[in-house]
């Protein structure tokens, strides 16, 4: 057999493969080899750079396919770079180059033993990731789809003897095998029940009636959504993230949640093909619900990494917003604007992307400087920690949607998007598209709150005493030339993706193209790589490089004219301290105190338990827990069911091998009589 060309769809496989690779280079425990484990991570970096080269490069080629026969016989591996593919490919290597920059010095203090284990675990969850995209098959694609769960599972329990941690991995594993076995079905009856052919070209050519399409849309739908993130399926995101390792988090948050976007994008579009406005209206509004509680539930947290999960469910909902409404106008007969609502989700997939692994590696930097993730027990990081905080107030200033950085663009877009309701004939949905806007406004002014909340309590004003001091030797200064490293390609990648949106946007619409036919009005791409048009030039244009230089000429003014009119006249003071002197760290707003208007006006959103003491407590203290109604709502019933369930089948475990070996028989016989 001939070696495969040098394709990119062959690079990008050899790229997973050298993941795996290297991971298991890693478990060379010779000591004429140490030198190995050093060069395991900075290897797995340019592995992820040449990626996203890769990725960028395929966005505009046409589809190549690649078989390999390396499956089960008779069942081979086989691949499509496409350019949704393509797109998503470049996402991951883009994430993966910073955080794996940025790991050598996080797990720097790791026992020789640990290290290893991760290493494996990691770069097998990279390359795993990376098979999905590539995926031309259901078989692959599972296959793909449960090593990610199983690797990331692995990260999230590093820390197995907390009992804390196995629960979280645990609730993870559960609901990732529950949202597999939806995508699972979904694959099933996308071919009409059967698996004689189990090719994504198979899946295209199956004609499904109306009813058999929309179950395999919900059933994809709740699958994917279940890995994603979205209201209610979201528990155990605030749960695993801040159990596992800081990198791990940057990776689950920032790329594997994409999985499971691309996912979606690729059974709906692709797969499926003929979509309903229903549909669309239906993901629209859970993602608008899961973006305005991601976003309330978030501003009541004090745990950094708590806090970051669940902006990552908000940025879901926003991201689901988009697709639902490209699902609306492309099943209304407007199949321009639906490519700009796709657009504008895979936009925000890619800025989500980098933003919040920049985040989550400042909340690791924090962690592994300080030793703390509770907001209350910060303050005055910023004069420890400069560059640090220089990166993470890049990341919260594009995660709040503020131009000219990235985050701004893509929650634009998708305004504009739902903007264009009046073209629509359905009354009811043309009422409804402005309210979905306008909680997808309200979200992104609590989300701007939020993260003055997180920057001034965390790295601004006087450092806080911690309530519980952390155990453990932490080194109490800036983050080192790798996490820095790391942190700083994020952080440009957040401005370089803000500043030069016409660039994203005619890359982005190839991707529309292939997957729906139709594209964005000539106009749109015409503007100029300066001006970003997403319809017409009458309706809105945005110049991010005028509106950058408009900030820094006002800076510079106001400077100027300070320095000119009051030269000699300046003095430097302390800021008011309404008669106090002596100002103390426990004088500062606390994170549960900046929330507290928010709990208020908002409390039928949450469940808020108070312990107020009693009187003759010779230690009072009181305590205010706010809970994800979620869990009382929806999983402690099913829990119930499901212990209920456990102890009526319980009877038929007898504990005899004959009785099982009848049971076997039994089942075995049904399957001959019902699977054929």
């Amino acid at each position: 057999m001939n070696p495969p060309d040098l394709t990119p769809v062959t690079i990008a496989a050899g790229i997973a493969g050298f993941w795996i690779l290297i991971g298991a280079a890693s478990l060379v425990e010779s000591q004429r080899l140490r030198f190995i484990n050093r060069l395991i991570f900075p290897a797995g970096a340019v592995a992820g750079c040449v990626l996203a080269i890769i990725g960028a490069r395929a966005l505009g080629d046409p589809a190549e396919t690649l078989v390999l026969p390396l499956g089960l016989p008779d069942l081979p591996f086989h691949l499509r770079l496409d350019p949704l593919a393509a797109f998503f490919l470049f996402l991951l290597g883009v994430g993966a180059f910073g955080v794996s920059a940025y790991a050598p010095g996080y797990f720097s203090r790791e026992s020789a033993h640990r290290l290893r284990l991760l290493s494996l675990q990691y770069h097998v969850f990279l390359a795993s990731m990376a098979l999905v995209m590539l995926a031309d098959d259901a078989y692959l694609f599972m296959v793909a789809w449960e090593t990610m769960a199983l690797s990331s599972y692995l990260l999230v329990t590093t820390e197995h003897k907390l009992p804390a941690v196995r629960g979280a991995g645990f609730l993870y594993l559960l609901i990732a095998h529950i949202g597999a076995i939806a995508i699972l079905l979904s694959f099933g009856v996308l071919h009409g029940g059967g698996f004689a052919d189990y090719t994504f070209d198979a899946l295209r050519a199956t004609e499904l009636t109306p009813f058999w399409a929309t179950v395999a849309f919900l059933l994809a739908f709740a699958g994917f959504g279940a890995k994603a993130g979205m209201i209610p399926l979201h528990v155990w995101l605030p749960e695993a993230h801040p159990a596992a390792p800081s990198p791990v988090s940057a990776l689950m948050s920032g790329i594997m949640l994409k999985t499971a976007i691309y996912g979606m994008v690729r059974v709906i579009y692709d797969l499926i093909g003929d979509i309903t406005w229903q549909w669309g209206l239906t993901v629209a509004i859970v993602g608008a619900l899961t973006s305005l509680f991601g976003v309330l539930y978030a501003l009541m947290q004090h745990d950094l990494k708590r806090l970051l999960a669940y902006h990552s469910v908000e940025n879901i909902g926003i991201i689901l917003i988009g697709i639902g409404l490209s699902m609306v106008f492309i099943g209304m007969g407007h199949p321009a604007v639906g490519a700009l609502g796709l657009i504008a989700a895979l936009y925000h997939a890619l800025n989500h992307a980098v933003f919040k692994a920049l985040l989550f590696l400042g909340a690791g930097s924090i962690l592994h400087s300080t030793g703390l993730r509770d907001l209350n027990d910060m303050g005055g990081l910023i004069h420890r920690m400069p560059r640090t905080a220089l990166c993470f107030l890049v990341g919260a200033l594009a995660i709040s949607a503020l131009p000219p950085l990235n985050g701004f663009v893509s929650e634009w877009l998708t305004f504009q998007t739902a903007l264009q309701a009046p073209v629509l004939e359905h009354g009811v949905v043309r009422s409804l598209l402005p309210l979905i806007a306008a909680m997808l406004a309200l979200a992104g002014a609590l989300t701007a709150m939020c993260f003055v909340k997180v920057f001034g309590i965390a790295f601004l004003g006087q450092r806080r005493e911690p309530h519980h001091p952390p155990a453990g030797d932490h080194p109490g200064g800036d983050a080192g030339l790798p996490e820095s490293i790391g942190m700083a390609w994020l952080g440009l990648w957040c401005v370089v993706l803000g500043i030069f949106p016409a660039v994203v946007l005619m890359l982005l619409n190839r991707v529309a193209v292939s997957l729906t036919g139709h594209g964005l009005p000539p106009e749109a791409l015409e503007a100029g790589w300066l001006w970003l048009v997403p319809t017409s030039a009458a309706q809105a244009s945005y110049n991010p490089l005028i509106f950058l230089a408009t900030i820094v000429t006002v800076v510079l003014l106001t400077f100027v004219f300070v320095r000119w009119c009051y030269h000699g006249r300046l003095r430097r003071s302390h800021p008011w301290d309404c008669g106090y002197p002596e100002q103390t760290a426990r004088m500062q707003d606390t994170a549960d105190a900046f929330g507290q208007p928010i709990r208020w006006i908002f409390a039928p959103v949450f469940r808020i338990e108070r312990r107020i003491p009693a009187p003759d407590d010779p230690h009072p203290r009181f305590e205010l827990h706010v809970e994800d109604r979620h869990w009382r709502w929806l999983y402690l019933p099913v829990a119930r069911l499901a212990e209920f369930l456990s102890v009526q089948v319980a009877v038929l475990q007898r504990g005899r091998i004959s009785t099982y070996l009848l049971y076997s028989f039994i089942t075995l016989l049904a399957l001959l009589v019902f699977v054929r």
